[in-house]
C-alpha cells in the first residue's frame, strides 16, 4: 500500500470513543473531514472506570484546537476546581512536602471528571459516533479503502481507520499482533466519598485544596483528590458567572452527567504484598481489602474510605505498553492507550492520548488538502508519536513497578525512610525545591515538544 494517496474528499473512522478519539473526531469535523465514531458501548454513559483525569496545559492545548470555541467555553466551566497544592504525606499524615500549583510552580492544569469530559467531548458528534458496535476485524482492500466489521453483522469503510479502542485494541492486536502488554506487579483499588460537611472536616486545609500522594510501609501508596464543581443539574452555583451558566444550562451533556462535589481515593501495593486478589473480590470485600491494607495508617484517613459510596469502588490491574519497533506504515493507525498504555505514575495518559490526536488531526488536514500523501503522513506521525509516547511510558513505570526497592521486605523500609528523609529535606530548602519544580515542569514540557502542530 505504499503507492496509495488518498482520494479526496477524505474519509476517516475511528474505533472507540475515549478521549483521544473523540478530540481526534472534534478535529477532523472541523477541518471539514467526513468523520464517523464507532464505539462498543451501548450508551454514551456507559463503560468508564475512574472518576478524575488531570488535563495539562499541553492537553488543554489540544482540545481548544479541536474544540469548536463554546464547547471549549463549556469544558472549562464543567471542570473541577483547580488544585492549589501537591502533597506528600506519610500514612500518619505528617507532611513530607507540598508544593503550590500555579504559574510561579508546578505548571497547573484542570481537573475534570471523566464522565463529565466524556458528556463534553460527545457533544456536537451525535450524529457521528455510532453506539452498540463491537469492533472484529478489519480488511484493506486494493483500491486502497479499509472495511471495518462489527459484531452485529454490519460493517463501513472509509480512507483511513484509527484504533482509538484503549488497551485491549482489537485494532492494535490485527495491526501489531507482536505488540504486547506487561503486568506492572501493581494492583489498585479505588473509589468515591461523597464531599459533606463531615467528610471535609476528616483532612487539612492543603489536602481539601490539592492533589496529595501518601507514602506508607510495604511499598503500599494512596492518592487523594477532593473535586468541586461549580455547577449542577440546575444550573448554575456560586463561582460561575452568567455567561458560563448559560453555557452549561443549554449543553446537552447535562443530561447526562450528575456530577455533585466528591473526593476520590486510590490504594495500591505490589500485588505480593496485597493479602488478597482485588480483582476477584466483590466491592464490599475490596473496601474490606482496603481497610486492611491501610491498618495503622491515621483514623481520619480510614474513615474516608469507610464512607466511600460502595457502588463506585473498583480494582486496576496496573499494566504497561512494551516498546514496538517500527512498523510499516498505511491507511490503518493507532493512537492513546490502544499503542501507549502506561500507568498513572506520571499523570500523562490522557494527556498523550490528546497529544496523539492533535497531531493525527494536523497530518490528515494536510492529507485531505492535497499537500501530503496519506502513507506519508501516517508515518510521520507514527514516528513522533513512538517517541515521545513510549519515552512517556517508561517514565511513568518508574512510579508503579513491583521490582522498585520500596516494595521488597527489608530493603523497603531503608528505602522509605530514605525517601521520607529526602523530601523532607526538600520541602524545608527552598533551592533544592526550586530545582525538583524545575524537573517537574521540564518533563511536562518534554511531552509536548517540537511535534504537536495545531490545525
Amino acid at each position: 500500500m505504499s503507492h496509495f494517496r488518498a482520494q479526496t474528499p477524505l474519509s476517516v473512522m475511528i474505533i472507540g470513543a475515549g478521549t483521544g478519539g473523540l478530540c481526534l473526531a472534534h478535529g477532523l469535523q472541523r477541518a471539514g473531514i467526513n468523520v464517523q465514531v464507532y464505539e462498543r458501548d451501548r450508551t454514551r454513559v456507559d463503560g468508564l472506570q475512574g472518576y478524575r483525569v488531570g488535563i495539562d496545559p499541553h492537553g488543554l492545548a489540544a482540545l481548544k484546537a479541536a474544540l469548536p470555541p463554546e464547547l471549549f467555553a463549556t469544558f472549562l466551566a464543567t471542570c473541577a476546581r483547580t488544585p492549589c497544592y501537591f502533597n506528600m504525606l506519610t500514612e500518619r499524615m505528617s507532611e513530607l512536602l507540598s508544593v503550590g500549583i500555579g504559574k510561579s510552580e508546578i505548571d497547573g492544569g484542570k481537573s475534570v471528571s471523566r464522565m463529565t469530559l466524556r458528556q463534553v467531548l460527545l457533544t456536537g458528534l451525535e450524529e457521528r459516533v455510532h453506539f452498540d458496535k463491537t469492533f472484529v476485524e478489519y480488511e484493506q482492500h486494493d483500491d486502497g479503502r479499509v472495511t471495518a466489521r462489527f459484531a452485529d453483522g454490519t460493517s463501513a469503510s472509509a480512507d483511513v481507520l484509527v484504533g482509538a479502542d484503549g488497551a485491549r485494541s482489537k485494532v492494535r492486536r490485527q495491526l501489531l499482533p507482536h505488540a504486547r502488554l506487561e503486568n506492572t506487579g501493581i494492583v489498585s483499588i479505588a473509589a468515591k466519598v461523597p464531599m459533606t460537611e463531615a467528610s471535609r472536616a476528616l483532612l487539612p486545609p492543603k489536602v481539601l485544596d490539592g492533589i496529595t500522594l501518601i507514602s506508607a510501609p510495604k511499598g503500599y501508596g494512596a492518592i487523594i483528590h477532593v473535586m468541586e464543581f461549580n455547577w449542577d443539574q440546575a444550573g448554575a452555583r456560586s463561582g460561575i458567572g452568567g455567561n458560563d451558566a448559560a453555557l452549561i444550562e443549554r449543553w446537552p451533556g447535562l443530561l447526562y452527567d450528575n456530577t455533585r462535589d466528591y473526593l476520590m481515593w486510590g490504594v495500591w501495593g505490589a500485588r505480593r504484598n496485597v493479602p488478597a486478589d482485588p480483582m476477584k473480590l466483590e466491592a464490599s470485600a475490596r473496601l474490606a481489602l482496603t481497610m486492611q491494607m491501610t491498618d495503622g495508617w491515621h483514623p481520619n484517613l480510614r474513615a474516608l474510605i469507610r464512607a466511600s459510596d460502595l457502588s463506585t469502588t473498583f480494582a486496576v490491574d496496573v499494566r504497561t505498553s512494551v516498546p514496538v519497533a517500527p512498523w510499516p506504515a498505511s491507511n490503518v493507525t493507532v493512537l492513546g492507550d490502544a499503542i501507549h498504555l502506561m500507568t498513572p505514575g506520571r499523570g500523562v495518559g490522557a494527556n498523550t492520548a490528546l497529544r496523539d490526536a492533535q497531531l493525527l488531526g494536523a497530518q490528515l488536514a494536510r492529507v485531505a488538502s492535497g499537500e501530503l500523501a496519506l502513507v506519508d503522513a501516517v508515518a510521520d506521525y507514527e514516528a513522533q508519536m513512538r517517541r515521545y509516547g513510549f519515552h512517556a511510558v517508561a517514565q511513568s513505570r518508574k512510579q508503579f513497578d513491583e521490582r522498585d526497592a520500596i516494595h521488597r521486605p527489608i530493603v523497603g523500609r531503608f528505602a522509605l525512610g530514605a525517601m521520607r528523609t529526602a523530601m523532607r529535606v526538600v520541602n524545608n530548602v527552598p533551592p533544592l525545591k526550586r530545582r525538583m519544580i524545575d524537573s517537574q515542569n521540564r518533563f511536562r514540557g518534554s511531552e509536548a515538544e517540537s511535534a504537536v502542530v495545531s490545525h
